[in-house]
This record gives C-alpha cells, structure tokens and sequence, in this order.
C-alpha cells in the first residue's frame, strides 16, 4: 500500500453565456480509513446542487487511470455542448 497519497481537486468550468451552458466539474482524489482509494466526482449546472458519485479502488494507478478518463471525456466538450471545460484550480492537501 502506498503510503504518500494526498487529497487532491481538480475543479473545471464550462461556460458559454450566449448558448445558457453554465456547468462546473469537480473531482476529488483520496483515501478512506480502510485504505482504498476514493475518487469522488460532483457535476452539474453552477450554482445548483448538482449530482455526485463515488467510487472506491484498490490502489492509486486504478484510481489515477479512472480520473484520466473522466478527464479525457471532459476535453471532448466542444463537440457535445459547444464549449471547452477551462481548468479552475488544481490543488493537492497533505494528508
């Protein structure tokens, strides 16, 4: 198990005024008590409640494989809403 694994955010934003697509992504990295590695994604409209999902790993390279892919999904934005996800802030906490 490895032992070095700090909370970490990585917060986008979509926005395009004109065409009413005003979204935030938000995804979360980190370890539970029982050790495995948790990957928690919170979505929707800005300002509004959103919806979240969870999930558990593991071990680090399967979470850090699963938020990749969430990532590459969000960087094909422009061709499903019109807009590109602009990075917000990117943050790793000690644990």
């Amino acid at each position: 198990m490895e032992h070095a694994f700090p909370s970490r955010l990585i917060h986008l934003r979509a926005l395009d005024p004109a065409h009413n697509i005003a979204r935030d992504y938000s995804i979360w990295m980190s370890v539970d008590l029982f050790g495995d590695y948790v990957v928690e994604t919170c979505w929707g409209r800005i300002g509004a409640k959103g919806q979240r999902q969870r999930r558990s790993f593991p071990d680090a390279p399967s979470a850090r494989h699963h938020v990749r892919a969430i990532i590459r999904k969000r960087r094909g934005s422009r061709k499903r809403i019109g807009v590109e996800y602009q990075l917000m802030a990117r943050r790793a906490e000690s644990s």
